[in-house]
Formats: C-alpha cells, sequence, structure tokens
C-alpha cells in the first residue's frame, strides 16, 4: 500500500477559504452588533404592537366609552434584593371599556436609608398589551422612599374601545396588570440632597 502525497489546494481555493472565514466572521461581529442596537427597538417594536403585554401611552383620555366592561386585576412583586413591600390597594376593578380610571399601588420603605426603585409592567393576557393604555403613572419615572417612608402611587389608564373589533380579544373579560419593582441607582440631585440633608442635620446637632 502506498502513501498518498498531500494534497496541495490551488491559489484560487485557498483564497475562496480565507473569503469563507472572513465572511463568517464578519456575520459574527454584524450578529454581535445587530444585538446590541436591537434593544431599543425591540422595545420601541413592543411599545407599539403591545407585544409582550407591554402597555401603550396616552396624554389624555379616550373620547369613546361603551357600555360592555372587563374586569381589571392588579398585582405586584418585587425584584431580588428590593427592600420595600409593595402590593395593590385594591385587587381588581370592574371597568367599562374606554372610560378613565385610577389605581392606587402602595409602597413601603422599611430600611434606614433612602431607596430608589423602577417598575417594570406588563398586562396579561399579552394579546391586549396594544389595548390597554395609560395615561399617568408610577411607573414612568423612578420613585425614592425615604427611611420609613410609605407612598400611594397612583396609575391612570382605560382600555381602548378597539378591542371590541379585535377577533382575537373581543372576548376577554379580565385584564392582569401587574408590576415588579427593582431597586436602582439614585441620581445625582437626589445623591445631592440627601447629602445636603445629612449635612444641615449634624449641623443642627452642632
Amino acid at each position: 500500500m502506498t502513501d498518498q502525497a498531500p494534497i496541495k489546494r490551488s491559489d484560487a481555493q485557498q483564497n475562496g477559504v480565507r473569503r469563507t472565514v472572513g465572511g463568517a466572521l464578519l456575520v459574527v461581529l454584524g450578529m454581535g452588533a445587530l444585538s446590541f442596537a436591537s434593544v431599543p427597538l425591540y422595545d420601541l417594536f413592543c411599545r407599539v404592537t403591545g407585544f409582550g403585554g407591554t402597555t401603550q401611552r396616552a396624554e389624555a383620555a379616550s373620547d369613546t366609552v361603551l357600555d360592555r366592561t372587563v374586569l381589571i386585576r392588579f398585582d405586584a412583586s418585587l425584584g431580588r434584593e428590593m427592600p420595600w413591600s409593595f402590593e395593590p390597594v385594591q385587587n381588581e376593578m370592574q371597568v367599562r371599556i374606554g372610560e378613565s380610571n385610577i389605581a392606587f399601588y402602595r409602597a413601603h420603605n422599611p430600611t434606614d436609608r433612602p431607596v430608589t426603585g423602577t417598575a417594570s409592567f406588563n398586562v396579561a393576557p399579552y394579546e391586549v398589551g396594544s389595548y390597554f393604555t395609560k395615561i399617568e403613572c408610577f411607573c414612568f419615572t423612578e420613585q425614592t422612599l425615604a427611611p420609613g417612608e410609605s407612598m400611594d402611587m397612583p396609575v391612570t389608564f382605560f382600555v381602548e374601545p378597539d378591542i371590541v373589533d379585535d377577533p382575537e380579544n373581543e372576548k376577554v373579560k379580565t385584564i392582569t396588570l401587574s408590576y415588579t419593582f427593582f431597586e436602582t441607582e439614585p441620581s445625582q440631585a437626589e445623591l445631592s440632597n440627601t447629602q445636603a440633608d445629612d449635612g444641615a442635620t449634624k449641623r443642627a446637632l452642632n
């Protein structure tokens, strides 16, 4: 049995291999860049379409109110290591579609330090996200509670009348609005105010 001579690649074949490897690397790099760029695009997509239960936002109330009602349930939870207590003031509300309503969530900071938090949110079933609209909400901005402070935080909302024209959602009887609060780093302004208060307290004690 004779040994076979090693196969030599032509310059054209070698160039082809290099182009294939280079193209694969560009695809990998491009996918990585797209993954970073797609975060805000994905968020925008969710807000526009209601995908994943993302709710909508409006500047004013609906000008159409229907006789049909839907039950709104309220849910609350806390992110990992968030020290607050957090719960809905009301467990559920029966509301008319298109009518503006206000609900409250209650938060309490039991610690001996100021705690700043931000709330993520969605609704279930996820498919109704594009029909659930908020006018005002504590979730639009960060919230800071002083040591031992409690706060009732409002959310003003309505269910879009167009939901009754959607074959997939026209029979929805119950919608659950959920919030999860996460601790965030306080803003520089909050830090400055806290430092100023601490300085005033120390001067008063001295």
